[in-house]
C-alpha cells in the first residue's frame, strides 16, 4: 500500500533541514530532496537551468531552448515541466508563449542540504 506523502517545495527545503551530514534526514525531507535531485539529474535539465539563468532578463521561452539543446520542442517542454514541478523554474504564460525563470534560491537550497560544513 502506497502512502501519499506531501513533499516540501524546493524553496522550503533549506529553511527546514540541516545539511544531511549533521543529523539524520526525515523521511519527508529525504523524499523532497530526492525529487529535487532527480529533476536536475539530467544533462538537458542542467543545461536548461543554465541557459535560462544566463539568458537576457534571466527568462527564456521554449523557442529559445530548442536550438541550443538540439532537442525537439515537445522534449524541451517535458524537461521544463519537470523543472517547474520540482520548484526550480516558474512559468508565465504570455499569449501563446510560455516563459520560464529560475526560482531565486532554488539551487542554493539543494546545495545547502548537501553541504558538509
Amino acid at each position: 500500500m502506497d502512502v501519499a506523502v506531501e513533499l516540501l517545495p524546493i524553496r522550503d527545503l533549506q529553511a527546514c533541514c540541516a545539511p544531511i551530514v549533521r543529523e539524520p534526514i526525515t523521511s519527508v525531507n529525504a523524499q523532497s530532496l530526492a525529487k529535487a535531485l532527480k529533476a536536475v539529474a539530467d544533462p538537458a535539465r542542467i543545461r536548461i537551468l543554465s541557459i535560462v539563468a544566463a539568458h537576457e532578463d534571466a527568462e527564456a521561452c521554449v523557442c529559445d531552448l530548442t536550438e541550443p539543446l538540439g532537442l525537439a520542442q515537445p522534449t524541451v517542454s517535458h524537461h521544463l515541466r519537470v523543472l517547474v514541478e520540482a520548484g526550480f523554474l516558474t512559468r508565465t504564460q504570455r499569449a501563446t508563449w510560455a516563459f520560464y525563470r529560475l526560482v531565486p534560491g532554488s539551487l542554493d537550497a539543494v546545495a545547502t542540504l548537501l553541504a558538509t560544513v
